[in-house]
């Protein structure tokens, strides 16, 4: 047999007390590149079998002291992997037997035996070894693989995880940054805004809560949000006393000039892709649910929903800081007005959300705390955005304190020397 270059010779026992049958049987298999080792008897073979790596046995039946049958059966209990064949003669019929099923061997060769027997009979023997060893091997590997692949997939699944944390807190904090960025912007532009200053956060907050109870998304709510911070940004060009005015004393040549902002407040953010949503919004803000509003004159369902909200949340808070009438109404009569135009100026369930909306309100309201810094504590949540007396936001709503600015807090309010009044909202209740 021409074994594999990378494969071991095969070891062969031969056990026999006949010294010229075992100088046969090693004369017979040295041709065929077999490592032969022989044993006068049971316990001599069992020994060599102890410490030489046997594959395969050939014994006689008969021998003195140990006969084939039991050196088998033993064999076959210390070395179970070794092939076992058994030379036997015809008048051995009934210890064959016993040999067999005591020491389970392969095959029985009969003396007289032909050569070209035997050797076939050793090399299928051996061949169907060294397919076991081989299928032995490759499933020793596949569970050595598995588990290396099983190890490989956890710390994958780690790395993905964590990596997914990690991109998750960057997109979060990307996010805060982007809508901070917004609100700063925001606030810059109320600065020209002197007494009115504060109305683009107002709307912005009631535009997203008007949002939420319609069942908008998060996502589509922040765009209504971000629509309220930035809608009047198209007025950033327009003279002070124009702003100063209300819209009921402008003449047409001004309302003519004011009625552009809407259009020029979206082209500003057209640029901007997380704010084309809110651009469309703020360039229909001005549209009337009777198709009387400005600039394209839409009506009914044909203006997008989050305009519908932001006219609303606009005109609510326009109506208390004088903005569209010379008188500022009080923020029952400003309602009132809202309700009477409802499916006339305004859409009919976003007039009925805001009302939803400001009956909730005074019941939060209720329960809202205002404390000083001298009060506060790390995890309270601002109720409402904190507001400098020049109108300048320092910390917006749902904010959550911590030890630092609260410090910072304590020291605005000792170094201006004004006392500061901070709503918190109250702490959430555990379920139970």
């Amino acid at each position: 047999m021409n074994a594999a270059p990378d494969t071991p010779s095969f070891t062969l026992l031969c056990v026999d007390d006949e010294a010229n049958i075992l100088s046969s049987l090693r004369r017979l298999f040295r041709p065929h590149g077999y490592t032969v080792l022989i044993a006068s008897g049971g316990a001599e073979g069992l020994e060599i079998l102890d410490r030489e790596k046997v594959d395969l046995i050939i014994s006689d039946m008969r021998m003195p002291g140990m006969d084939g049958a039991t050196f088998l059966t033993e064999a076959r209990k210390r070395h179970p992997d070794v092939v076992r064949l058994l030379l036997t003669g015809y008048a051995d019929m009934e210890s064959t037997i016993a040999a067999i099923n005591a020491g389970q061997i392969a095959r029985y060769i009969s003396k007289p035996w032909n050569d070209q027997e035997v050797v076939l009979t050793v090399r299928e023997a051996l061949e169907r070894k060294a397919l076991e060893r081989e299928k032995n091997r490759l499933e020793a590997l596949t569970r050595a693989q598995n588990a290396e692949l099983k190890t490989l997939n956890a710390s994958l699944e780690q790395k993905v995880e964590a990596r997914t944390a990690e991109l998750r807190g960057a997109h979060e904090k990307l996010k805060q940054h982007f809508l901070t960025s917004i609100r700063v912007f925001s606030n810059l532009i109320e600065l020209r805004e002197g007494a009115i200053s504060g109305h683009s956060r107002r709307v912005a907050d009631l535009a997203r809560k008007i949002a939420l109870r319609l069942h908008f998304s998060a996502a589509d709510a922040q765009d209504v949000m971000l629509a309220g911070l930035l809608h009047d940004v198209g007025k950033i060009g327009l003279p002070d006393e124009l702003l100063a005015k209300p819209v009921s004393h402008m003449t047409g040549d001004e309302l003519g000039l004011l009625r552009k902002h809407p259009v020029t407040g979206q082209a500003a953010l057209m640029g901007l892709e997380n704010l084309r949503k809110a651009g469309t919004y703020i360039r229909s803000h001005h549209e009337r649910w009777d198709g009387q509003g400005y600039p394209d004159r839409l009506s009914g369902l044909t203006i997008p929903y989050g305009a519908r909200i932001l006219a609303v949340a606009n005109e609510y808070d326009g109506l208390q800081i004088g903005t569209l009438s010379p008188r500022k109404l009080k923020a029952e009569e400003a309602l009132t007005f809202i309700q009477h135009n409802r499916g006339k100026r305004y859409c009919p369930q976003v007039v009925d959300a805001l009302v939803d909306i400001l009956g909730a309100t005074e019941v939060i309201s209720a329960s809202t705390s205002e404390l000083n810094p001298a009060a506060l504590r790390p995890g309270m949540v601002l109720a409402r955005d904190l507001l400098t007396r020049d109108g300048v936001m320092l910390l917006a709503a749902d904010f959550v304190l911590d030890e630092s600015l609260i410090r910072q807090l304590r020291e605005l309010e000792a170094s201006e020397g004004v006392r500061l009044s901070i709503a918190i909202k109250p702490p959430e209740k555990m379920p139970g």
